[in-house]
């Protein structure tokens, strides 16, 4: 028997290892859905012929409502069970995924969308809450956790190159197939490799309390969302507002209720609290600037999507390194200033970001890109490994989507709020820098973003369009500059923030609080033994590995 056995953490077997690698796989879908439409927009457009209102819906919808349904779902997880949730995601996403690519009208694609966008909620809580409840001993929670957020990134890099491959050979619903292997492997393996687990103790569902969390979720993102499409207004201002009193409410009830539906008492713990505000503040400054790098390297350099993919791919492998060293390197370094010191590099990277001109190439910026990812990297595993051991197992899935709810909320908010910003300065810029006699139509459009610039340099003479063109690029790269330095002060601050704050914390402080010990499935051939509610298994032995 090892020491962690003998202190009644039971280490994980090769049942659980191949297990994560089932996990692994949606996470990698999801995050390659959340891209690789974009590049099927023009073929779905050709086809379908949506309308502007219908394309942005068609866009959009999947991820307001992962966003939106997230908490409901983390929670649903923690009381029915969060394999069956899985599995029950897994073959709606499956479906849906097939109903999309056969779409044959705007609205069938849009209603489609919308039922991944639910079930992609029920995925990604589910299996980072199954993987708290499989790995009890600290270093292998770790070490899954970085794994899973390796998919995670290995999905994001690989949606241009493989959406791009595919589109050059088949349709544009040939992006949606890619779900249906994934998740009929999941549905397959799942039950015999992964063991259910819910809270013994958990009550009925309350039903306000879900409409609030929903309300406030979709109300806020939609406001926020709104606001990074089409500036400052009214609408996404009230819709903001509306979803902060809401939040309020849905605050006020979970305080009164006995069963609450989301268990407040989570943020008790420093470890929970500080790293789920570190990972949404620096998912928040790495989402405003990644959204001005790609269009950098397509807009300004002039990258089809697959090439800017493949110039992104350094930066992708880069942050799988450093998720991959942090297991190894918190054995020797502290986790706050080990997620500290991260920080500072990827400030590092985002400050040679704020270097970049129209000729300095693509050189400047994939170095950018891998000591930002690089950086990241080891911040985003252990933030999201503390958030995770920070709450006892039986709210596995309320923190799992807790989590994610503020990753998606801080991307959100980072391409608003700096979005908005760095558009600010190229439409401040762009004006002055654009060619005389220019025809109005084409100065207001060039003037609005650098995609109308391209739109109206490409009605242009030739000469003139190049001219266009490269007022846009100059003004673009103004706005990206002043964009990364915000961005470098806000990661810089937060270095420092959070090296104070986590100093002597240790995952799964503030764990127990007390509640009701989790416990498996009694009924579930895969379940390995019951768990206290700090995590840890009485000492048994392991369950009987697959021949």
């Amino acid at each position: 028997m090892t020491s962690h056995e003998t202190r009644g953490e039971r280490v994980a077997g090769r049942r659980e290892w191949i297990g994560l690698a089932v996990l692994s796989l949606p996470t990698l879908l999801i995050s390659l859905d959340l891209t690789v439409l974009h590049l099927a927009v023009p073929k779905l457009s050709a086809d379908l012929e949506p309308s502007s209102s219908q394309l942005l819906w068609i866009v959009d919808i999947y991820g307001f409502l992962i966003a939106g349904f997230l908490l409901v779902m983390g929670t649903l997880g923690d009381r029915i069970g969060r394999r069956r949730l899985l599995l029950t995601g897994a073959a709606a996403f499956g479906l849906a995924s097939v109903l999309a690519a056969l779409s044959s009208s705007p609205g069938m694609l849009i209603a489609t969308r919308a039922v991944l966008g639910l079930a992609g909620a029920t995925l990604m809580p589910s299996t980072m809450s199954l993987i708290r409840n499989m790995f009890h001993e600290p270093r292998q929670r770790t070490v899954a956790i970085s794994v899973w957020m390796s998919s995670f990134m290995v999905g994001a890099g690989a949606g241009p190159l493989v959406g791009g491959a595919l589109l050059e050979h088949f349709c544009w619903g040939s992006v949606f197939l890619l779900g249906v292997p994934v998740m009929a492997l999941l549905l397959v393996a799942g039950p015999f490799l992964l063991p259910e687990f819910r809270d013994p103790a958990a009550g009925r569902i309350d039903i306000l309390s879900a409409l609030l969390s929903l309300g406030t979720v979709l109300s806020v993102v939609f406001g926020i969302k709104q606001t990074a499409e089409h500036g400052p207004g009214l609408v996404p201002v009230l819709a903001v507002l509306a979803g902060l009193l809401l939040g309020a409410v849905f605050v006020r009830r979970q305080r009164t209720l006995a069963e609450p539906f989301l268990d407040l008492r989570l943020f008790r713990s420093r470890g929970f609290t500080v790293s789920l505000s570190t990972v949404a503040l620096s998912v928040f400054a790495m989402g405003g600037v990644m959204f001005f790098v790609g269009q950098y390297l397509q807009m300004v350099l002039g990258m089809s999507p697959f090439t800017a993919g493949l110039y992104s791919l350094p930066g992708v492998v880069a942050g799988m390194v450093g998720i991959l060293a942090a297991p190894a390197l918190v054995q020797r370094i502290p986790a706050a200033y080990l997620m500290g010191g991260g920080l500072a590099v990827a400030a590092l990277g985002v400050a040679l970001l704020a270097g970049i001109t129209p000729e300095s190439g693509k050189g400047l910026a994939v170095t950018a890109l891998v000591v930002l990812h690089l950086g990241f990297g080891p911040m985003m595993a252990l933030g999201t490994d503390m958030i995770i051991a920070g709450a006892p197992p039986e709210r596995a899935g309320a923190a799992s989507a807790i989590s994610e709810t503020g990753t998606e909320m801080g991307m959100a908010l980072g391409i608003a709020v700096l979005g908005s910003l760095g558009t600010a300065v190229y439409r401040g810029r762009v004006g002055e820098l654009l060619p005389e006699g220019l025809p109005s139509a084409a100065a207001d459009t060039a003037g609005d973003t650098i995609g109308g610039a391209a739109g109206a340099a490409a009605e242009l003479p030739a000469s003139l369009g190049a001219a266009v063109m490269d007022a846009a690029g100059q003004a673009f790269v103004t706005g990206l500059r002043t964009t990364a330095v915000v961005s470098a002060v806000v990661v810089t601050v937060l270095a420092v923030v959070t090296t104070v704050m986590l100093r002597g914390v240790r995952p799964g402080e503030g764990a127990g609080h007390g509640a009701e010990p989790e416990v498996p499935d009694r009924h579930d051939p895969t379940s390995t033994g019951p768990a206290t509610a700090a995590g840890a298994a009485p000492h048994a032995d392991p369950a009987p590995e697959p021949a």
